[in-house]
């Protein structure tokens, strides 16, 4: 099985979601509060927070004993704060078959529904590290959000099932953190199979890649300690990768009950979790079950060590050997995320390498063979990393607690060819942005140049569809987008030099046109809802763009295939979305004049926030530097632009967004 799929190098990304559900109420004791774990505002990362051995063993007693009180076999991975592996524990003497499909029986056609991973292969503990990821990357100390909170916002309607609704704000999300990806990281040191005991490893520097993705499959919750966002717990133990397409009710999955379970004495705060923020009115959700619920009482767990007859601890290559290690304490040069030096009075964190330099500090753009003079200076992209930190220290978040918070981003910055020209986060800002923000600079800058179609009919490897039996079933050609959306838009799209928001281009990526109207044609980014070609595991383009690779690194990790892929996600020779592309809002493109210099993309709270932090960002840096960039000239921005008579959108601001002013419509008149 494992040579045929060898053979295909197609592609497989469990960015999904556990459907099984398990019913029953609970007779566990515990109460669903943490007297220990206060909340804390941003501010309590430190070298005292960490998860130490001790930690980890006991997050991983807590879901085995739980597991066992429902008749399970569960595979549970724990994770630090970016990413590293610190353990992952089978409780079933072999690794059982995972199905994806957001139905049972499967009935969509396309993308990685209906895959199924046989028995014998590592993707149980894939899928259980991308849940832990997943809880540890979209959290923080003012949100703890969990894979249940990943489904209700990357669905065709925010919410799940209420008809006729824009899609989920972060729709796409789940296609970020890639492993194929030029910014996320793998585990370094060689990856023994079966590594002797002694054998020493330690977390390194972060963010970590995830084997698949972002997790939409309740199950994967994030740790905390004194207050603070430590890392993440997830669990797979019903086969099923699948999402929860009716929020309404409230449900007993069995995923779900065992990590939940795994997190007592790690718990999120109360007052942090998602279903105390709302975003348009609506509130999230964190989990369908409280500690009280639980069949097991997790407080009585017994210790870790102890455990006789419940499996043993996995290696899997490329992300951990079979031992318990202790995580990073964040924020510090160990966990690849610290201070920034020279951005006084910004509270500003730059990435790490292993020797503490930074990653991306200011420089210069690239792309003097395509735009000539035009090139962003060194001084330009730091003033622009400097205005758009600014602006978010003092924009009110959205997706934090408490209310009043200071919004908390990481901004990046890119030449017109896609080359990192400066990365800045803001203290306490979620890991998931990181990535998310270069993806969204990234799509910014190739959307709007005017070799476009040009790149994208350049890349005529095809995309591999396999079936259940992972056979060859379709292909799929990226060109063929570009076909579709000069149709859609007009003969002149993706060659004109249009300038294209992520919001613009998001319109362009929903299974309907305009988002969320049931019954209208989908855009020509998407798939087709009308003709079950579309779902979370089947966006379209920004999918069929780094499927091949996708696949290519699970066949690595689970040992069909004896290299990696990387660092280029795209089907292409030339890394400008070497990382992928996005799909919701939070990035506008760069100018001189009416020249595209590059991108700059901001991810991490509210869509709205990123949006008006990326546009003013950009407009409050052109005026420090007397008009030198700026955003596009208002006749070249995508909102020009009205396919099947609809206006595309290119950013949308908060009303009255800032702390310390009740100034409104801020972007207006830009």
């Amino acid at each position: 099985m494992s040579w045929r799929i060898l053979i295909l190098g197609a592609a497989l990304v469990l960015t999904a979601c556990g459907g099984g559900s398990s019913s029953g109420s609970g007779a566990g004791a515990s109460v669903d509060t943490d007297e220990d774990n206060t909340p804390c505002t941003g501010q309590c990362a430190g070298d005292e927070n960490w998860l130490t051995v001790s930690d980890v063993k006991r997050v991983l007693a807590q879901g085995i004993a739980q597991a066992r009180a429902q008749g399970a076999e569960a595979t549970i991975a724990v994770v630090d704060r970016v990413g590293n592996v610190l353990a992952v524990h089978r409780m079933a003497a072999e690794a059982p078959a995972i199905t994806i499909s957001t139905t049972f029986p499967t009935t969509i056609s396309t993308g990685l529904e209906g895959v199924v991973l046989p028995a014998g292969l590592d993707g149980d503990a894939l899928a259980a590290i991308t849940k832990a990821i997943t809880g540890a990357y979209l959290s923080s100390e003012g949100n703890a959000f969990s894979s249940r909170t990943a489904n209700q916002i990357v669905q065709e309607h925010f919410n799940p099932g209420e008809e006729n609704q824009p899609s989920g704000p972060l729709f796409g999300v789940q296609f970020s953190q890639l492993a194929c990806s030029d910014f996320t990281l793998a585990a370094t040191g060689p990856q023994v199979t079966n590594p002797p005991a002694n054998l020493p490893i330690t977390a390194t520097v972060g963010p970590q890649r995830s084997p698949l993705g972002l997790s939409a499959d309740p199950g994967g919750f994030p740790l905390y300690k004194n207050g603070t966002n430590v890392g993440g717990v997830g669990v797979i133990a019903d086969g099923q990768y699948s999402i929860d397409k009716n929020i309404l009710d409230v449900d007993r999955d069995l995923d779900e009950q065992i990590a939940f379970a795994a997190t007592f004495g790690y718990a999120g705060p109360v007052d942090r979790r998602a279903d105390r923020i709302t975003v348009e009115g609506k509130t999230f959700r964190f989990s369908d079950v409280g500690f009280g619920d639980l069949p097991e009482d997790p407080e009585q767990a017994p210790d870790y060590d102890t455990l006789t007859g419940a499996g043993s601890l996995v290696a899997v290559r490329g992300y951990s050997r079979n031992q318990v290690i202790a995580g990073t304490a964040f924020g510090r040069p160990g966990s690849g995320i610290r201070p920034a030096a020279g951005f006084d009075g910004l509270d500003a964190f730059v990435f790490v390498d292993q020797n503490n330099n930074n990653r991306y500090p200011p420089r210069a753009g690239t792309d003097a063979t395509q735009i000539g003079d035009a090139s962003l200076t060194a001084a330009e992209v730091r003033q622009l990393l400097t205005s758009a930190i600014t602006v978010a220290n003092r924009a009110r978040a959205q997706i934090r607690r408490p209310v009043g918070s200071q919004a908390r981003v990481t901004v990046s910055i890119v030449d017109s060819q896609g080359q990192i020209l400066g990365m800045l986060r803001t203290r306490d800002a979620p890991v998931f942005g990181a990535d998310v923000s270069l993806q969204k600079a990234r799509t910014a800058a190739i959307f709007s140049s005017p070799d476009a179609a040009e790149f994208f009919r350049g890349i005529t490897t095809p995309t591999n569809y396999v079936d259940e039996n992972l056979e060859l079933k379709a292909q799929v050609f990226i060109p063929d987008y570009v076909d579709a959306v000069q149709t859609f838009v007009g003969p002149q799209a993706l060659t004109d030099g249009t300038a294209f928001s992520d919001r613009a281009g998001g319109n362009l990526s929903r299974p309907f046109y305009p988002d969320g109207i049931r019954g209208n044609p989908n855009g020509p980014l998407s798939k087709s809802f009308a003709n079950n070609e579309w779902s979370v595991f089947s966006t379209g383009m920004q999918l069929d763009l780094s499927l091949n690779n996708i696949l290519g690194h699970v066949l690595f990790a689970v040992g069909a295939a004896p290299t990696d892929v990387g660092p280029n996600c795209a089907q292409s020779a030339v890394p400008r979305i070497a990382n992928g592309t996005q799909i919701f809002p939070g990035s506008v493109p760069i100018y001189r004049g009416d020249t595209l210099v590059g991108g700059i993309g901001v991810s991490g709270d509210g869509i709205d926030q990123d949006d008006m932090i990326s546009f003013l960002g950009l407009h409050e840096a052109g005026q420090a530097l007397g008009g030198a960039i700026n955003n596009a000239p208002k006749e070249m921005r995508a909102d020009r632009l009205t396919p099947r008579g609809d206006r595309l959108r290119y950013i949308q601001c908060p009303q009255t967004p800032y702390i310390d002013s009740d100034e409104q419509q801020v972007c207006s008149g830009k």
